[in-house]
């Protein structure tokens, strides 16, 4: 594996995380069309799923350590309402293959904007998960034009920094060795206290994404005051009031002083994993947000 460049402990390692990937991926909604789409930095898997074909499509990005499988129920959620596009970031577990180091914000909105470009998307709605609305929105700040709208699930690096508890646990989900009993504690903690049902192709990719993926890329930045000011676009941000993440209170409040069109939630009782408590909540909310 060349420096600073993500890719698999092992060709062991590389099966078994293939493996939960397949075995995910069969849960998904019928897949239209898959691409494997050169970048500058690597090739970019992007789907697209069967269901409406009218529409500015809407991207799906999702957080660390998962992929496009684990937005399985909010796929079948969205897919009535307009054309429904999954992408797996570079640099990350999943079928993106990164090739050159990524130095930085520029370069992790250049890959985006190149894999688009090379789908043939011309405008997109960005829908985000946790890192993925931090994708989004770096994206739509630093090329501007084919963002139509931000949709942001508990964005990290966003509106508020990392919470320090976040920072001291996320060794119990990339260390190699770590107790399974400790990265499940973990998981359910930032899942708000839910159980984890191991048996769940979902849960079982993410835990391989960890355990079998090294990450080596530039960590974020959080977004600035004046790159908020400056989104000339529409943007919802829903909140999660249980998230371990950030302080929702601080995020949220950043967020409304700073978005020009920004229309700011908080979801009192939602935790960092929303995107799996709220999918025909975040379908109704966001679908009435793009039909706007």
């Amino acid at each position: 594996m060349p420096d600073r460049v993500g890719g698999y402990r092992s060709e062991s390692a590389r099966a078994h995380f293939h493996t939960a990937y397949r075995n995910a991926l069969a849960q998904l909604p019928t897949i239209a069309e898959t691409r494997d789409v050169p970048t500058t930095f690597g090739s970019v898997r992007i789907y697209r799923f069967a269901g409406a074909a009218d529409g500015t499509p809407v991207l799906l990005l999702p957080g660390r350590n998962a992929s496009t499988p684990v937005w399985g129920d909010n796929i079948a959620a969205l897919g009535g309402r307009r054309p429904v596009l999954g992408v797996d970031l570079l640099g990350e577990a999943g079928m993106s293959v990164q090739h050159t180091p990524i130095t930085g914000p520029d370069d992790e909105a250049q890959w985006l904007d190149e894999a688009l470009a090379g789908f043939g998307v011309d405008r997109v709605h960005l829908m985000g998960l946790s890192i993925g609305g931090w994708t989004a929105t770096n994206y739509a700040v630093r090329r501007p034009g084919r963002a139509a709208s931000l949709v942001l699930l508990d964005p990290v690096l966003t509106f508020a920094p990392i919470a320090a508890k976040a920072v001291l646990a996320s060794p119990a989900l990339f260390v190699p060795g770590v107790p399974k009993r400790v990265r499940r504690r973990v998981l359910r903690w930032i899942g708000g206290g839910h159980d984890i049902d191991d048996t769940a192709p979902e849960t079982a990719l993410i835990a391989a994404g960890a355990t079998d993926y090294v990450l080596r890329k530039a960590m974020p930045r959080l977004i600035t005051d004046e790159q908020l000011r400056g989104l000339d676009i529409p943007v919802l941000a829903l909140i999660a009031g249980r998230s371990v993440m950030h302080d929702a209170a601080r995020a949220a409040r950043r967020a409304e002083n700073l978005l020009r069109h920004g229309e700011v939630e908080v979801w009192r009782y939602a935790s960092h994993a929303v995107n799996g408590e709220y999918v025909h909540e975040i379908a109704q909310r966001a679908g009435a947000f793009w039909d706007r």
